[in-house]
């Protein structure tokens, strides 16, 4: 017989007797940082009940089965509400897959050497915004927290870089359904998202700061090349360092072949008609840190989230194929892992009088503090719209999609839902659109092509 030292309620346990006492620190048996900084490994700051599906359900799901209606309830505890709901009344399934361990396979290389490098670094100015200590500079690279106590502190990191490149292209095809219509597809686009950041640069030269723009946070930018009536259409996000201030917004309007300026605090309204994607939702911290408040951590414990196997490498254009609905078209055929730890934090909309939403509740892997989960709640309290994504690393085999000296790794594809109307709107990244935008990292003409006000010109002229 072999004694177990953990038994399977250890790590429930010791997650609420540390939130009673207020201690929020990652690990369960150690820091989960510092077994990381020896190895690159997270296992030794979990028992193994956490560090595999069958060690947490006893071998009643196993790596490799579906999460399915029929045995979703073992699992309940580790899906955010929406994702339950999809599995037990829509159909959706999801794939278990082997727990990735090697901590440099879940999120760019660089970014994470920068993490180890730097930690310590970090803090707070007087206004809020994430400085290095040193100087008091804007932040220098990696995560600046990745050792978080505080739910700001987990949303400072994710506000402040989102693909956790330096500079990001992802080309793009999006689908809306309509569960109550069975599940058709009603909208198709295609388009491309591009953001870069002119500080805490790790990849791209000059490093740590683009000079002349190390005023400011980010560069983002969304277009549209398909239907047909909304090609052209495109939005350029500007975001000042200062976390409390709200982004410029530009738009151009094909129909006026002109750019104008919108009003910046409209983040709560679908981009172009039929998606049920909003502004705000991006990496779900798509507005300035302060825009949002009462940040506060409400949770810890295992969770299923899509980090591996993603990549459809097998498709030439990394389409992915889907299942559910009367055309098999809701949702993604997506896989999913057990993560030992996410930390669940919850935010109000503070700066946003007219917000349909009275709060967000967001998972981050408590590894590396990427969001893995989110939910919105309306005004009455209720659950309203999801945003549940998977990243991956481009390897498979002797195939791989390079990024450097390292495999690529990025998003794969996300499913957002708004569980009151039935709405699903599912994006993939693909390699190409038209042959000329292809998704990537680190490419300096990334500013040049997409976003400046000339390119929002040139993107409406094609």
């Amino acid at each position: 017989m072999r004694l177990l030292r953990y038994d399977r309620g250890f790590s429930r346990r010791k997650f609420m007797a540390d939130a009673a006492k207020g201690i929020f620190g990652a690990g369960v048996l150690m820091p989960t940082w510092e077994a990381i900084a020896a190895d690159g490994d997270a296992s030794k700051a979990y028992p193994d009940e956490l560090l595999s599906i069958e060690g947490y359900t006893k071998g009643r799901i196993k790596t490799g089965d579906y999460i399915t209606a029929a045995n979703v309830e073992l699992v309940k505890d580790l899906l955010e509400p929406v994702r339950y709901e999809q599995i037990l009344k829509m159909g959706r399934r999801l794939k278990v897959v082997k727990t990735t361990k090697d901590i440099m396979r879940l999120s760019p290389w660089e970014y994470l050497e920068a993490t180890l490098k730097n930690a310590g670094k970090a803090g707070f100015d007087a206004k809020g915004n994430v400085v290095n200590k040193a100087d008091g500079k804007p932040w220098i690279g990696g995560n600046p927290f990745p050792n978080p106590k505080t739910g700001v502190e987990l949303f400072a990191a994710q506000t402040l870089s989102w693909g956790r490149h330096d500079a990001s292209f992802y080309a793009m095809k999006m689908y809306s359904s309509d569960v109550n219509g069975g599940g058709t597809v009603k909208f198709n686009y295609s388009g491309g998202w591009a953001e870069l950041a002119p500080v805490a640069r790790v990849s791209m030269n000059p490093k740590p700061y683009w000079p002349g723009h190390d005023d400011k946070l980010r560069y983002q930018s969304v277009f549209f090349l398909k239907p047909q009536n909304f090609r052209g259409t495109s939005f350029l996000n500007i975001w000042d360092y200062d976390h409390s201030t709200f982004p410029t917004l530009y738009g151009y309007v094909p129909e006026f072949r002109r750019i104008r300026q919108f009003p910046t605090d409209q983040r709560f309204e679908p981009l172009v008609p039929g998606l049920s994607l909003f502004l705000s939702d991006a990496w779900a911290a798509g507005d300035p840190l302060y825009t949002w408040g009462n940040y506060k951590i409400v949770g810890r414990g295992p969770f299923l989230a899509g980090l591996s196997e993603s990549w459809n490498s097998g498709h030439e254009n990394w389409e992915h194929t889907t299942h559910g609905g009367a055309q098999g078209k809701l949702f993604w055929d997506a896989t999913v892992e057990l993560v030992p730890e996410a930390i669940i934090v919850e935010a109000e909309p503070v700066k946003f009088p007219r917000a349909p939403v009275s709060k967000k509740r967001v998972w981050f892997d408590a590894r590396t503090q990427a969001v893995i989960g989110m939910v919105t709640f309306d005004r009455r309290g209720a659950p309203y719209r999801s945003f549940d994504g998977a990243y991956t690393l481009y390897e498979n085999g002797s195939k791989k999609v390079m990024d450097g000296k390292h495999p690529y790794w990025s998003w794969a594809h996300v499913t957002s839902s708004d569980i009151q109307t039935g709405s699903v709107t599912r994006l993939e990244q693909v390699r190409v659109l038209e042959g000329k935008h292809f998704s990537g990292a680190n490419d300096p003409s990334i500013y040049d092509k997409y976003l400046t006000h000339v390119a929002l010109m040139s993107l409406g002229a094609a």
